[in-house]
C-alpha cells in the first residue's frame, strides 16, 4: 500500500493583470531544505507589494508563474538541517519573500519570529511588513523620540496606522493624513493631529516636520517633503515610484532615505513584546479563505482599508 503525496494549494498566476489572473491550484506539498523550516500557514497578508508584483508595475517576483504573499503566521510543521531555533509545533511569524498565499510554504527559519503571546494567527499575519517598515524607518533611521514631529501620510493603511502607534511609543508627537471617516480610528491610536487627505496643499496646514514617512510616493512626495523643517528627513518606502530625485530633497537641506522592508526575524523578535502588550494593535479590515484571493486584492486596490487584509488558508 502506498501512501499518498502531501499535497498543498497556493494561489498562482501565470500572466501579469487585475485580480483575475489570481487562481488556486494545487502542487506536491514543499519540503524544507538546509536553514528553512516548512509553514503550514493559518493566516497570510495581503500587502500593496503584493498588488504591484501581480499587476507586473513592480516586477518583484520575476515573470510569472509565481505565488504571491510575504507576511504569514502559523506553525511549523518540518525543520530542515541545521535548524536549531524552531522545532514542529512552533508558532511563527514573518516576512518572507514570496509563497505565502499558500496552505503551506518553505522558508528560511531565520525570516520567521515566535508569534506573540495572545496574538491570533489573523492579526500576526498583519504585522510583519508594517512593523518591520514603520521600525526601520522611524527608530532606525530617523531615530525618533520625546520632542519628535512625525508625519504619516496614508495613516489608516496597514504600514500607516502600525507606524503612527510605534511613534506615539517612543513619545513622538504625530500627524496622521488620512481620510475624514477615518479621524477617528486614528485619534483611538494615539495621533496627535490629523489632516483631511483631500485638503488641499499639505504644507499649509503641515510643517516643522522632523521625519515624514512617505508610503505613497507618486504625487505625494513633493507635496510630503514641503512639510519638513530644515534638516528634516523623507523617508521613502515605494523605490518603484519615488515621485522625486533624492537630489530634490539634498539641494532644499533637507534628508532623504529609502526603507528597507526585507525579512529579519531577529527584529520581530524585538517588535513582539509591542505587540504582545498592545503598545501597538494591529488592525485587520477584512479576513478572506484563500479561494478568495481576487476578492482580497480589489478590496486593496480601492484603497480604502484600514490595517491589514489577510487570507485564512484554513477556515
Amino acid at each position: 500500500m502506498t501512501t499518498a503525496e502531501p499535497r498543498a494549494q497556493m494561489i498562482t498566476q501565470h500572466r501579469f493583470g487585475g485580480p483575475d489572473v489570481l487562481e488556486i491550484e494545487e502542487r506536491p506539498r514543499p519540503e524544507p531544505g538546509p536553514g528553512e523550516v516548512l509553514l503550514r500557514v493559518h493566516a497570510a497578508g495581503v500587502n500593496p507589494a503584493d498588488l504591484l508584483a501581480r499587476s507586473g508595475a513592480a516586477p518583484l517576483f520575476g515573470e510569472p508563474p509565481f505565488t504571491l504573499g510575504q507576511d504569514v503566521s502559523g506553525e511549523i510543521e518540518e525543520v530542515g538541517a541545521d535548524v536549531t531555533r524552531f522545532r514542529p509545533g512552533d508558532e511563527v511569524f514573518g516576512r518572507i519573500d514570496g509563497g505565502g498565499h499558500a496552505t503551506h510554504v518553505t522558508a528560511p527559519a531565520g525570516h520567521f519570529a515566535a508569534k506573540p503571546a495572545g496574538l491570533d494567527h489573523a492579526h500576526a499575519a498583519a504585522a510583519p511588513t508594517a512593523t518591520l517598515t514603520a521600525w526601520h524607518a522611524l527608530i532606525d533611521i530617523a531615530r525618533v523620540g520625546p520632542g519628535s514631529r512625525v508625519l504619516v501620510p496614508a495613516a489608516a493603511g496597514g504600514a500607516g496606522h502600525v507606524a503612527v502607534q510605534l511613534a506615539k511609543a517612543e513619545g513622538a508627537h504625530v500627524v496622521g493624513v488620512a481620510r475624514p471617516e477615518d479621524h477617528g480610528f486614528l485619534r483611538d491610536l494615539g495621533a496627535d493631529e490629523l489632516v483631511d487627505d483631500t485638503a488641499g496643499d499639505l504644507a499649509e496646514s503641515v510643517h516643522g516636520i522632523d521625519a515624514a514617512l512617505d508610503l505613497v510616493g507618486g504625487d505625494h512626495a513633493l507635496p510630503t517633503l514641503d512639510t519638513l523643517r530644515p534638516d528634516g528627513i523623507l523617508l521613502c518606502t515605494v523605490p518603484e515610484d519615488l515621485g522625486l530625485a533624492p537630489e530634490d530633497a539634498e539641494a532644499r537641506g533637507l534628508r532623504f532615505a529609502l526603507v528597507p522592508t526585507g525579512p529579519s526575524g531577529d527584529l520581530l523578535a524585538r517588535t513582539a513584546p509591542l505587540l504582545a502588550d498592545r503598545r501597538v494593535r494591529v488592525h485587520v479590515t477584512t479576513t478572506l479563505p484563500l479561494a478568495e484571493a481576487a476578492k482580497a486584492h480589489e478590496l486593496g486596490e480601492e484603497g480604502r482599508a484600514r490595517g491589514g487584509i489577510v487570507l485564512v488558508p484554513h477556515p
